[in-house]
This record gives structure tokens, C-alpha cells and sequence, in this order.
């Protein structure tokens, strides 16, 4: 009987599983689009019942692709965006939206709507706040409570479960209440360390029912990633995935946090095993998430944590991002006046359109190590959804210097590979307060989507200063969930034993030296000054702002 692994990956647009053998390799995998209502700006939906229904979907694809029987899976791990997810107490989907909608149960990760909250809950300077980097986000849970809870209070008095995704989605596979210490930890103020939440905080913040509660609603079993859950698959999810009932199902993870578990601390390609303490893992998506872990706790202003055992048990973590990357390139080419021309060229040449773009950035430089001085003249400061890490500023805008009136093909190039360079700077300085605080970073181990970027792996280890690694599989986050399916269904003892026989280190490119390290350096200058030229600027119009 053969013998894989199940790891369940939802993201901002899709939901995919894989299954993996026992050495970390892909056997197969399968996506299904998720549904996304966007009413305003700041303001992301979904549907927990659409989300489960792309898993249940992919999951059976998965396995026919694969040609393995139900049998065959001997564990199953979920990751998720680290969205809000509201049940009522018969565990029904109820509303976060104005609509009134009870599909719409899901504020998603991205959702900006509680910034008064998270100014007032700022403005509190609790200790606890010591944990999240100093300032807590929009994007975490206890500010989307509290707008649920002055906002929509009806929601809120008839909710009896909130759930970060990731834990909805074992509660839905095995029917067990318990949440993950990564979670909680890492979006809900939990203090890990202290196996425990603050409840002064809560009460600080307006949030004393929920302290007055005992935490029954959000979750009073903490376990650690990867502890099996319940008695596995409940009869009813089996039936849905296709699946047999009692799999194990182990402890949840947030995304990036999977990406994270399954980049770093596997086998090099000398066949040793990476310090985990000296790799950055640096997942790329709709957002980009930066993972470090520590063997004591370091505070850095501006990135989330310490948080102990978030990711790695044992271990504390650091996790800093920028809101918008994936996101940032994708609305800023679609901008330009070029950009139906090059989707056309592009779908005749049987490419994406930023690989096409990629492309077209190595003809017109004449090769990958010189495209970065194609995007020279243009200065780009991507933060659409604010400056996430190390600022943790959710009201930092986009800026652009140095637009003219081009509307070729090439001036879109150059506007490509000046947004690529300026994530790569916002990278940097996330880089440059780890290092503040003495951490000693020699490798950015890089994954996601865009991770398979010749051009944009060149660019970070160029602008960094770091050598950039890809992992051997082409799908970290799911072998990080798969991984999590392996250690509850017993196959290994725990995260740093899976990770030493399920990951390696594939192609590593180190920084370039010599005129190129300075045309970085002179661009990374440009970068902060349009930064704090943009700062200045809302600063002067505030007053008069109507948003």
C-alpha cells in the first residue's frame, strides 16, 4: 500500500491540496477558485461554506490525479489566511458584512475596516503590545473583533465561535474546538511563552466580555502545530473529502507559517541541515511574509512577535511582510497604457504576462544581472495597503517619481522592473531591523509564486546584500501543511525531524558585487526618500483628507 501525505493550502484566491511521500515529494495537486466580495477599499469578504467546498473539491482531484486510494493518506494538514471566520452557537455561518448576508462569514486578512479600532487599541500602549512588534495591525483579530462588536453588534452578541481560518478548518475536518498555538499566537495577542491571554488587554480594549467569558469563544485549548486533533476525520468530513474517517488531522498553521515550516532547516545541498536561526524564509504571494526564528526572544519594532512556537517548536519567531506585493506588481502593470498590447504578445508567445515582461527585461538588458538598471529613472514606493513591517503603518500610500508620457511596450518593462526592485527594498528594511537587534541573517530561503522569478531572486539577493536559496519542491506551503499531516499520523516525531527528511535546498544565487551592489545601494536611498517624501506629504494634507 503506498503511503502519502495531505497538505491543505487557502489562500487569498484559491484553495489547493497536495499529496506528498514520505521524502517530501510531490505526487499531485489540485486548486479551486475561492470567492472574494470586495464592497469597498478596506473592506474583504468570503465564505467559509465556498472555502470548504474548494478544498473538498481539489482534495478528490488531487487524489485521482495521483492514482492513490483514500487508504492511502495517512495524514492531513490545513494552512489558511489568517482571516476572521464567525459561526453562531450552532455553528452556522454568520454575518461580518453590511449586507446582512450569513454566506459572507469570512473578514479576510487583507481587510483594512477596523482602523479606528486599531488606533484606539494602539493608543493603549498595553504590555501585551510588546509582542506584535509595539503596534498591533488592522489585519489581526482582536482589532476586527472589536469593529464586529461595535459595528455589527448583533453578529457579535450571536456569535459563539470566532475561528482564525486555519482552525475553522480542522474544526470542520474533526469536530475538535482546539486551536493551534500558531494562530492564536501569532494574530489573537495569545502569550505563548505564558500558555495563556492577557485579560487586562482585553479589558483595556473594550473586549472584557470576552475575558469575562473565560475566552470560550475564541478558544480556550491551545495546542501546539501538528498535535493530533480529536479522533482524525469526523464520518461527515471523510464522506465530503474523500477521505476515511479517523485520518489524523494535525494542528493548523497560518500560510506563511507553512511556507516557513517547509523551507528552512532541511537538508542543504551538501546533504547537512540548515541552522534555522540563520534563514530568513521569505514567502511571496498576494502579500509577502518574512519568517525568523530565534532561540531567545528579540523585539523589533515594527515586525510581529517574538512569538515562542509559532512556527518551530522550540523556537521564537519574527514575522514582518509587506501588505501588498504580488498584489502591488500585479495593479501597477495593469496600469499602464501598454499593458493589453503585452497581454496579447504574451498569450502569442504562450506565457504569463510578467513572465513575458521578465522576459523582455533580459533582451532589452542583455542579460538577467543587468536588467535592475533598466528601472533607473523610475522610483516606486509599492505600499498600496500601507507599510506593514517595520513602519506598521496602515496608512502609508503608493508613490511613484520619475513618470513621463511613455506608452511603449519598453517603458512598461522598465516600470516592471522598477516595482520589482522596489519590493525588494521593503524586503531590505525588514532585513536592516532584524540586523538592528543583532540577529545574523546569511540566507533568504524564498517561496510562493513569485519565488520562481529568475529575475526577481537576482534582484533581492542584489538589493539585500543575502544569498536567496529556492527550495527544492516547487510547493512549500503545501509540504509545510503536508508536513503537519506526516508528524500527527506518527510518521515523523515532530517538525525538525519531518523537515530534515522532507526539505531541501535547491539553487542558491549570491548578491552581486561591484557596480551593481552600488546602483542598489544609490536606489535604495532614492526609495527611502520618496518613502518619507510620501509620509510628509499626507502629513501636510490630512487635515483635509475624506477618507
Amino acid at each position: 500500500m503506498a503511503e502519502a501525505f495531505l497538505g491543505v493550502d487557502v489562500g487569498t484566491g484559491s484553495a489547493r491540496a497536495g499529496l506528498f511521500d514520505r521524502d517530501g515529494r510531490l505526487l499531485a495537486s489540485a486548486k479551486r477558485p475561492i470567492r472574494l466580495w470586495r464592497e469597498d477599499p478596506d473592506v474583504f469578504e468570503q465564505s467559509s461554506d465556498d472555502i470548504w467546498q474548494a478544498i473538498c473539491d481539489s482534495v478528490r482531484e488531487a487524489l485521482a490525479i495521483a492514482g492513490l486510494s483514500r487508504e492511502d493518506v495517512r495524514g492531513l494538514g490545513f494552512d489558511a489566511t489568517c482571516s476572521l471566520v464567525v459561526l453562531d452557537g450552532g455553528c452556522q455561518p454568520l454575518t461580518v458584512s453590511a449586507s446582512g448576508d450569513h454566506t459572507r462569514n469570512v473578514i479576510v486578512w487583507m481587510d483594512h475596516r477596523a482602523l479606528e479600532q486599531t488606533a484606539r487599541i494602539n493608543a493603549t500602549g498595553h504590555p501585551v503590545l510588546r509582542y506584535v512588534g509595539g503596534k498591533i495591525s488592522p489585519e489581526m483579530e482582536t482589532p476586527k473583533l472589536l469593529w464586529l462588536k461595535e459595528r455589527l453588534p448583533q453578529t457579535y452578541r450571536q456569535a459563539g465561535h470566532f475561528f482564525d481560518l486555519a482552525d475553522f478548518l480542522s474544526f470542520r475536518a474533526t469536530g475538535s474546538l482546539a486551536r493551534s498555538v500558531c494562530t492564536l499566537t501569532c494574530k489573537w495577542t495569545y502569550l505563548a511563552h505564558e500558555r495563556r491571554f492577557d485579560a487586562d488587554y482585553f479589558r483595556a480594549i473594550g473586549l472584557d466580555d470576552l475575558a469575562a467569558e473565560g475566552f470560550a469563544r475564541i478558544g480556550t485549548q491551545v495546542v501546539d502545530i501538528a498535535t493530533p486533533l480529536g479522533e482524525g476525520l469526523t464520518e461527515a468530513a471523510a464522506a465530503e473529502l474523500g477521505l476515511v474517517p479517523g485520518t489524523p488531522v494535525g494542528a493548523s498553521l497560518i500560510d506563511a507559517h507553512a511556507g516557513g515550516v517547509g523551507t528552512v532547516g532541511g537538508a542543504t545541498m551538501t546533504g547537512s541541515h540548515a541552522d534555522p536561526t540563520e534563514e530568513l524564509a521569505f514567502i511571496m504571494g498576494t502579500s509577502s511574509c518574512t519568517m525568523t526564528l530565534t532561540r531567545e526572544p528579540a523585539f523589533v519594532d515594527g515586525v510581529w512577535g517574538p512569538y515562542h512556537g509559532a512556527m518551530i517548536p522550540g523556537f521564537w519567531l519574527l514575522e514582518g511582510g509587506q501588505s501588498a506585493y504580488g498584489a502591488a506588481l500585479d495593479y501597477l502593470v495593469q496600469l499602464h497604457p501598454a499593458y493589453p498590447a503585452a497581454g496579447k504578445a504574451a498569450q502569442a508567445a504562450g506565457l504569463a504576462v510578467l513572465d513575458y515582461l521578465e522576459r523582455r527585461a533580459i533582451e532589452m538588458a542583455g542579460s538577467l544581472e543587468e536588467a535592475a538598471f533598466l528601472g533607473a529613472d523610475l522610483t516606486v514606493v509599492p505600499e498600496f495597503l500601507g507599510n506593514r513591517s517595520p513602519e506598521a503603518d496602515p496608512h502609508a500610500r503608493g508613490a511613484i517619481c520619475g513618470l513621463t508620457l511613455a506608452s511603449s511596450e519598453e517603458s512598461l518593462v522598465r516600470l516592471f522592473v522598477a516595482t520589482l526592485s522596489a519590493l525588494c527594498y521593503g524586503t531590505c528594511q525588514i532585513v536592516e531591523a532584524n540586523r538592528a537587534k543583532g540577529l545574523k541573517l546569511g540566507t533568504i530561503v524564498a517561496s510562493g509564486g513569485a519565488a520562481r522569478s529568475a529575475l526577481l531572486r537576482r534582484l533581492l539577493a542584489d538589493a539585500t546584500g543575502l544569498s536567496v536559496a529556492l527550495p527544492e519542491t516547487g510547493e512549500p506551503v503545501l509540504l509545510g501543511s503536508a508536513m503537519v499531516g506526516a508528524v500527527a499520523g506518527g510518521a515523523y516525531r515532530d517538525l525538525r525531524d519531518a523537515a530534515g527528511k522532507m526539505c531541501r535546498a535547491g539553487d542558491v544565487l549570491t548578491p552581486a558585487l561591484g557596480a551593481v551592489a552600488d546602483f542598489h545601494a544609490a536606489k535604495f536611498e532614492a526609495y527611502r526618500l520618496l518613502q518619507r517624501c510620501e509620509r510628509e506629504t499626507r502629513a501636510i494634507m490630512a487635515p483635509y483628507s475624506r477618507r
